[in-house]
């Protein structure tokens, strides 16, 4: 059974090579409908996280079907005076107050607005007042000419110097604006690094040109199906990442195959189709297997995970068409520009001695000499790699999920000020209210039993019916402890468990919702998730790299690694975020584990490890298959792709760190988790422990048995064959025109 992937690789190269202008044209058209499609669309994002099937959310529906009024977002508007004796209850602020409140009725989507005078929601200090604003619309679907209008109102009072501050499911400004600047930071250090790699502009310049082309292509894509569907912000931001760090990778890796092809002494012509026959095909299955761990996401039957791993799944698919096509287009253009090293001092001089000694010798570098230090003390090595990951793995067992709340902002963010307003005032529970829907109440006095029978309950601070209509009372219940305190967690699970007592003989049926339970919900459902999830990822892996490699060594080495690589990632978040030690470092607040941030990180995590677990085995088979040396082919190997994979995972690592300088903590612990597991996996995993495993291993590592060979086609990955044949076939030329002379 033959598959053999370079030829074809060749052949699409070659023809994008002599066609470039076409395939540049084409590239630039889609990337320009895409960008008019999106702005016409005017697709936004959002942050609401739901899941179908819960009981909050089915408590949602049952609101949306019978309490219209209610089903929509919530803000909370706190009213404070801090500092001095001055008191919300103080005649001018109360005046202020209440009128602002009122003014706030005859805004457009907003259904009910309860003054803090009104709803008795005034501190016993008096300092500290909570209004409450009802929205007819869902949060995603309030206009922001209305929260602007929320804002206006509020001026006044703030003009009588009271503080005013915002929490809630939607208030204003609570749309933030994710900002460009980390991708910018990122495209200046990967183009630092790439000169440092290469010491040509050329050869920098188009790894990152082809990444911006894709990036841009894809994100106009999701924002225009974000006007269809719903799209979380952070899946954009996901997205972001990997099809720039895997657009530029996938660029370098050809496109150093390539140059050393140049520097030996090929044309352009000749070097491009075969670079993309053999180094070509690793990034194939590289990418594939990135491809299919996002869209494992699918598996989980989470909508807004499903949704995150499509839309980082399609920039992964850009990324990589744009490597087989664009890149050989560019090449192409760049002729032998891309070997020509720079003037600039300290570059272009050192670069240039660097790759002519590496094309001629590859024995002289650096990562030569890495790769001798490993293989002659391969078994001390990896005692230390994976004692090293497992020290590091430890701070994973004290994990805590929870969806990111007001505690977990930044100290100057508003949501921030309004939580540990209300904290000071009223109590933390005062910031997740749960809502309980009664469904087939009849009776007032059926509705007072049940809001007396919950007030009864154990950590309940508050409890006050709210609205009752069409056979339906919603009650609003205030817990003792914060939204994300596991107290309030077990509060939920008791009054689901204890539905019976509750209802009594009522006849009603209650339901337990709300922000808070949804949150908890969510959370729970993710947990459980997140098992099944990496079996369908491993196992998947397991058959692609088997079928890549041929042999079953390999997939479960690179799956043992990408395990402990997670786990030592997960250790270093829940430290830094979960413990605090990033508050010193970094300003962070201690916070619970985002709950979906696992999840994502198995995804990528193993994703790219999968890259470069392709890559440096790939060569070091391409040597074994060359020499029959296992141990040597192990050196040689790992040593002549240690500059790309370090130079790749540096560029990950500085486009995922650049994202930390965010102001949003969820994509602060995003962009820290990712930059730590991608920097343990290229440099601890791939280029240590992985050579030295197969070092001890040696050629029983490369073992299959007789009928594997007889069944399952050779994908021909390091493009060996196809080398074969080029070199038959220039044989063959040689030989005609010796014979016709």
């Amino acid at each position: 059974g033959d598959l053999p992937m370079s030829n074809y690789l060749y052949r699409l190269a070659h023809f994008a090579f002599r066609r470039r202008r076409l395939v540049l044209a084409v590239w630039l058209a889609a990337a320009i409908a895409a960008i008019v499609i999106a702005q016409a669309s005017g697709g936004k994002t959002n942050d609401t996280f739901t899941i179908p099937g819960t009981e909050a959310q089915n408590a949602a529906d049952v609101l949306s079907a019978k309490l219209p009024a209610f089903s929509g977002g919530q803000s909370t508007i706190v009213f404070a005076t801090i500092n001095g004796s001055a008191k919300v209850t103080d005649p001018a602020a109360k005046a202020a107050i209440e009128t602002a409140m009122s003014k706030l009725r005859s805004v457009p989507q907003v259904s009910a607005v309860v003054d803090p005078f009104q709803g008795r929601r005034v501190s016993q200090s008096g300092k500290v007042a909570l209004g409450q604003v009802q929205w007819s619309a869902k949060a995603p679907d309030v206009k922001n000419a209305n929260l602007d209008a929320v804002k206006n109102a509020m001026k006044p009072v703030q003009a009588d110097g009271v503080q005013v501050e915002y929490n809630g499911s939607v208030y204003p400004g609570w749309r933030t604006a994710i900002s460009d600047v980390p991708e910018l930071i990122g495209l200046i250090i990967a183009f630092g690094i790439l000169m440092i790699t290469f010491g040509a502009f050329a050869a920098a310049g188009m790894p990152i040109l082809g990444a911006i082309i894709g990036v841009v292509t894809t994100l106009m894509g999701i924002t225009a199906v974000a006007s269809v569907l719903t799209i979380a912000s952070a899946s954009t931001t996901v997205a972001l990442m990997l099809g720039l760090s895997c657009g530029i990778d996938y660029g370098l890796f050809i496109l150093s195959r390539h140059r050393t092809n140049l520097l030996n002494g090929m044309t352009p012509e000749e070097s491009v189709p075969l670079a993309m026959g053999t180094a070509g095909s690793s990034v194939v299955f590289a990418a594939l297997t990135v491809i299919i761990a996002l869209c494992g996401l699918t598996v989980v039957g989470i909508p807004f995970l499903s949704v995150m791993g499509l839309a980082a799944a399609a920039s992964v698919t850009v990324a990589l068409l744009i490597a087989l096509t664009l890149l050989p287009a560019m090449l192409g253009f760049a002729g032998t520009k891309v070997a020509k090293f720079t003037q600039l001092p300290l570059l272009g001089a050192r670069a240039e001695r660097v790759a002519r000694r590496s094309a001629a010798d590859p024995d002289s570098s650096a990562g030569a000499s890495w790769a001798r230090f490993v293989v002659r003390y391969r078994v001390p090595v990896l005692i230390g790699g994976i004692a090293l990951l497992g020290v590091l793995a430890i701070p994973a067992t004290t994990i805590q999920l929870g969806l990111p709340s007001g505690a977990s902002q930044s100290t100057g963010n508003t949501q921030r000020k309004a939580y540990d307003l209300t904290t000071e005032g009223f109590g933390a529970g005062f910031n997740g209210a749960l809502l309980i829907v009664a469904q087939g109440v009849h009776k007032a006095s059926d509705t007072q039993q049940i809001a007396g029978a919950l007030s009864k309950m154990p950590d309940v601070a508050q409890v006050t019916p709210l609205a009752a209509q069409n056979g339906i009372s919603l009650i609003r219940l205030i817990p003792k402890s914060g939204p994300n305190d596991s107290a309030t967690a077990s509060l939920v699970h008791t009054l689901r468990d204890d539905r019976a007592a509750i209802e009594g003989q009522t006849g009603a049926h209650i339901l337990v919702g709300g922000t808070t339970a949804s949150n908890i919900d969510v959370s729970a459902k993710l947990s459980s998730a997140l098992p099944i999830f990496l079996i369908v990822v491993v196992g998947l892996a397991f058959i692609l790299l088997t079928f890549a490699f041929r042999t079953i060594l390999v997939p479960i080495k690179s799956i043992l690694g990408f395990l402990l690589s997670m786990a030592a990632a997960l250790g270093a978040q829940v430290a830094m975020f979960q413990w605090g030690w990033g508050e010193h470092i970094f300003g962070i607040t201690p916070a619970e584990t985002i709950s979906f941030l696992p999840i994502i990180m198995l995804a990528i995590i193993f994703g790219l490890s999968s890259d470069y677990e392709v890559f440096v085995v790939s060569r070091i088979k391409e040597e074994y298959t060359k020499n029959g040396d296992a141990r040597r082919a192990v050196q040689r190997g790992t040593g002549s792709v240690a500059r790309v994979v370090t130079a790749a995972a540096m560029i990950m690592f500085s486009i995922f760190v650049a994202f930390m300088f965010t102001n949003d903590p969820t994509i602060k612990a995003i962009g820290f988790s990712f930059a730590v597991g991608v920097f343990l996996d290229a440099f601890v995993v791939r280029l240590t422990l992985v050579p030295a495993v197969m070092a001890i291993i040696r050629s029983r590592l490369w073992y299959h048995p007789e009928w594997f060979a007889k069944y399952i086609p050779d994908p021909d990955i390091e493009g060996q064959r196809l080398e074969h044949k080029l070199t038959e076939g220039e044989l063959a030329a040689a030989g005609l025109s010796a014979r016709q002379g």
